[in-house]
């Protein structure tokens, strides 16, 4: 059934009047020389009103051949509905602006709602300009046949981006072009907030042109610690690094324009590149997917260790990040998620870790491990006196993907995380066989300790897989002769 929506943006960002907008539009373009790539798989296009930014916005249309694609998916920022670690779609079959109808493709869009985190609020729609304001200009720069799929884009945290990059990913083909509808940055009284990288007196332009370089470099870890420092508003926050975990392996990515205006920066960009081949933010370094060596699974015991024996020496139990370990091996600077386990006599004692890898490994084993000796509120936290008496076990994790069936889960090599709603839990690949659980077994077993009805796993729930390389010494193992100690940087004894 046909399901009409009027475009929310119409009379308030930009004319309401077919010929006022058609001649707004064609005045954006005027002298913008029109080079149609075939080649752009993305396109980053500012959204403030056509007077600010409408030309930058135009000149990455017109470099576009609409005539590649069957649908365009634009990714806005919500800026006026909380949607933390959601993305909303809204439930219409078309969307009219004053050039006329455009299309929804519907068909993508239900494989999209499927995804576990993908709902309809309707308040996220109800005023949202970041999408809508790019539909006249699809419509007078590249086709006005080409199907949308409009998707607000909610707050991501880092411990979940890519598992919800990886999700959506497996849904874009070359067919699709994605449009993230974002500006650079902003800052200034305008939008409550300063760039407090840039130097007193320096030109604002600069920050900008920082974070452009940064999402041009494919630099997600970078470009995340630089928003951070820099307190850039949601615009640049939600929809840009999602692109980003997402971007294709060897995707060239070139910049349109550069006006700063009013403390806002309104470049474009294009990605050049394939949504058939590979990705590479976050899994572009092949050390990543290296497994570690014997001697750096040891290093990331000895950083835990020293971790625990700096906690009682100084009182204090949470990590200092002063400075990085000395002669700390490239595979342990790598971003990966992992788990730290403590056993006394050989029984399980504290258990802590992520399984979403977000930060280099050897900040991973020395947080865990203090977690897991004095923060896990299962179990009493170790006492100095019994410590020399723990092993320590280093569960270093792959990266997390998302599966479709059950069945397809491998016990005792695969560990398994379930997510439904709110409520999550996992599993570590030695789990269900130690404690000789079959596989519906253990998916029971997940689903209580989510907090789930026992069959809460089967109806609407979403499941992910990784794999592990185990590490475990006793805490008192000596090390061998001529070795310097391993407590290196911020950790050392």
């Amino acid at each position: 059934m046909k399901k009409s929506w009027l475009s929310p943006a119409a009379g308030t960002w930009y004319q309401d009047s077919r010929m006022a907008l058609e001649y707004d539009l064609s005045q954006l373009c005027e002298a913008i020389t029109v080079i149609r790539k075939r080649t752009v798989c993305a396109a980053v296009v500012p959204h403030a009103m056509y007077r600010f930014s409408g030309r930058t916005a135009a000149g990455v249309y017109l470099r576009i051949d609409a005539r590649n694609y069957r649908r365009a998916v634009i990714f806005t920022p919500s800026h006026y509905e909380v949607l933390h670690n959601r993305l909303s779609v809204p439930d219409a079959t078309h969307i009219v602006t004053p050039l006329g109808e455009v299309a929804v493709d519907a068909e993508w869009l239900e494989r999209l709602r499927a995804l576990p985190f993908v709902t309809t609020l309707p308040a996220a729609h109800k005023r949202e300009h970041g999408d809508q304001i790019q539909l006249p200009l699809i419509q007078f720069c590249l086709s006005k046949k080409l199907p949308v799929a409009c998707v607000v884009c909610g707050q991501i945290d880092a411990d979940r981006l890519l598992e919800m990059a990886d999700a959506v990913r497996e849904l874009l083909d070359a067919k699709t072009l994605v449009v993230v509808s974002s500006d650079f940055t902003h800052f200034g009284a305008n939008f409550g907030d300063l760039p407090s990288l840039a130097p007193e007196g320096e030109h604002p332009q600069g920050d900008a042109l920082s974070t452009f370089e940064l999402f041009a470099a494919g630099d997600l870890q970078g470009f995340l610690k630089h928003l951070r420092l820099a307190g850039h508003t949601m615009c640049v926050r939600d929809p840009l690094p999602l692109l980003m975990a997402m971007m294709p392996e060897g995707a060239k990515v070139s910049r349109v324009g550069g006006l700063v205006r009013d403390g806002a920066s309104y470049a474009g960009a294009l990605v050049e590149g394939s949504w058939t081949t590979p990705v590479t933010v976050m899994r572009d370094s092949e050390r990543m997917r290296e497994p570690l060596t014997p001697a750096e699974g040891m290093k990331l015991l000895d950083l835990g260790i020293g971790a625990v024996r700096r906690a009682f020496r100084t009182g204090v139990k949470h990590p200092i990040w002063s400075l990085t370990p000395a002669g700390l091996p490239p595979r342990l600077r790598t971003v990966r998620g992992g788990f730290v386990t403590l056993y006394r006599e050989g029984i399980r004692q504290g258990c802590m870790g992520e399984v979403v890898p977000h930060r280099p490994i050897w900040q991973v084993a020395v947080e865990q491990t203090l977690n897991a000796a004095f923060h896990d509120g299962r179990v009493a936290a170790v006492e100095e006196r019994a410590w020399g008496t723990y092993e320590i076990e280093v569960a270093v994790l792959t990266a997390p993907r998302l599966i479709g069936d059950w069945r397809s889960v491998k016990l005792g090599t695969q560990g398994i995380l379930l997510r439904k709603g709110s409520q999550s839990a996992l599993f570590l690949p030695r789990v269900p066989v130690e404690e000789g659980w079959s596989l519906e077994e253990t998916m029971t077993q997940l689903s209580k300790r989510a907090g789930l009805p026992p069959d809460g796993w089967r109806d609407g729930a979403s499941l992910m897989v990784f794999e592990a390389q185990v590490f475990r010494k006793p805490v008192t193992a000596r090390r061998e002769p001529g070795k310097e100690k391993s407590d290196g940087g911020s950790e050392t004894e």
